[in-house]
């Protein structure tokens, strides 16, 4: 995936070996628990400690995981709820206080699989504080949450079953979900709040969220929405603190999911373009439309994932997908940029995925290293890179013809938004 295609002509191949020998940014390998082989990185806080989750000495295939928190020396383990087989850790506030989700040991009574890991058990959201796991409270009739986001705060973004049974939602392209699930967010204190979808819709999931509780993610119907972490949602949506809803408006497809807001305000995440049918970043600022970020060249998917991938300087990381698999990427000057050309010349690491920036300009995300998926911390050299703005990328960049069902499959098949789902 390293190599840079023939397409290129001779003076573009230069410039970018050029750009390759000026290292930008340090790279840390995160590891992985004891006996492991892998690991991803899902969330950062302002110090750079890290959660997400790694693969224990019993855990295989990609997707088995457990929660972990990188505290800048080491790995801990987070462990899971009683009896659960899996976790992650999806975000670490200020405090060290990690959000998760995680199995537990009950069998899912509707045999939904609601956290994704394959193994049809209940799924818990919960709070990993100073070594206790707690989990937190579900909706009525419900018997399955995922949290995705904390801020400082303590409060807790993610999604909820509501218990109603909606025979459409197979359609959605969720495996064995047979109930509707909504957003929702936990305040400090514990207690579940429904953020509604947007009128005329019936399910909805919520990613990233800032200080003030607003909160950001996506709306449909069940038979056109599908649960993380391979969502597929028709409206984009920004819920305030007060949990009313805001359309953020589309690029003219019928995909469009927010994933992360910063404290001013700014939403970015991915929508389908009316002008190529593949997925391209965008900016949301309130009272002004979505703003089309650009796709990377030959890409069919390119967006800002969950859910801290845009910090309050508006500095925005993602990650795109083309015919050869995935590459983390920084927006620059306006413009997707591959982060494989800003780190050292030589590396081991292949650089796949961002998912979170924080406002020093750390990076976390995963990659590969000797043929191993691990998590990574990139720290900026110099002051690293960065704008206080982000416009729309240049309309000179072209992408491959790709139906919208072809952009659905993939999406579902790759790393839309969270953690990686190649496997299920």
């Amino acid at each position: 995936m390293k190599t840079i295609v023939t397409l290129i002509g001779a003076g573009g191949l230069l410039a970018a070996l050029a750009v390759a020998q000026t290292p930008r940014y340090t790279i840390t390998d995160l590891g992985t628990l004891p006996g492991g082989t892998y690991s991803y990185a899902y969330g950062m806080n302002s110090a750079g400690q890290v959660a997400g989750g790694a693969a224990t000495s019993t855990q295989t295939g990609g997707v088995s995981q457990t929660a972990f928190l990188w505290n800048g020396r080491h790995m801990i383990d987070l462990g899971t709820l009683p009896g659960g087989l899996n976790s992650e850790g999806a975000g670490v506030n200020a405090s060290g206080e990690v959000a998760m989700l995680s199995e537990t040991y009950r069998t899912d009574p509707n045999g939904e699989d609601f956290c994704e890991f394959g193994t049809h058990r209940q799924c818990l959201a919960a709070i990993w504080n100073n070594g206790r796991l707690t989990a937190l409270p579900t909706l009525k009739g419900g018997s399955n949450t995922a949290a995705f986001d904390i801020n400082n705060r303590g409060q807790i973004s993610g999604f909820a079953g509501n218990g109603i049974h909606d025979s459409t939602c197979l359609t959605g392209g969720t495996p064995f979900q047979v109930t509707r699930f909504q957003a929702v967010r936990w305040d400090a204190d514990g207690e579940i709040q429904k953020l509604s979808p947007l009128k005329g819709d019936t399910v909805g999931f919520a990613f990233g969220m800032n200080d003030s509780g607003q909160v950001v993610g996506s709306s449909g119907l069940c038979s056109n929405t599908s649960i993380p972490p391979g969502p597929n949602g028709p409206h984009a949506v920004l819920w305030d603190n007060d949990g009313s809803p805001t359309d953020l408006g589309n690029l003219g497809g019928s995909f469009n999911v927010a994933s992360a807001v910063n404290n001013r305000g700014q939403v970015v995440g991915g929508a389908q373009s009316a002008k190529d049918g593949t997925i391209h970043a965008f900016l949301w600022t309130r009272g002004k439309p979505m703003q089309d970020l650009g796709a990377f060249p030959g890409a069919f998917v390119t967006t800002a994932p969950c859910c801290k991938t845009i910090n309050d300087r508006g500095d925005v990381v993602g990650f795109a997908i083309d015919a050869m698999g995935m590459r983390a990427l920084i927006w620059q000057n306006n413009r997707p940029v591959d982060l494989n050309t800003l780190i050292p010349a030589h590396s081991p690491w292949y650089l796949q995925a961002t998912s979170a920036i924080n406002n020093a300009g750390e990076i976390t995300g995963w990659g590969l290293i000797n043929g191993e998926a691990h998590a990574f911390l990139l720290t900026p050299i110099h002051g690293g890179a960065g704008s206080d703005s982000i416009a729309p990328a240049s309309e000179g960049v072209t992408s491959p013809a790709v139906s919208p069902e072809d952009v659905r499959k993939a999406l579902q098949k790759g790393v839309p938004f969270g953690r990686p789902t190649g496997q299920r």
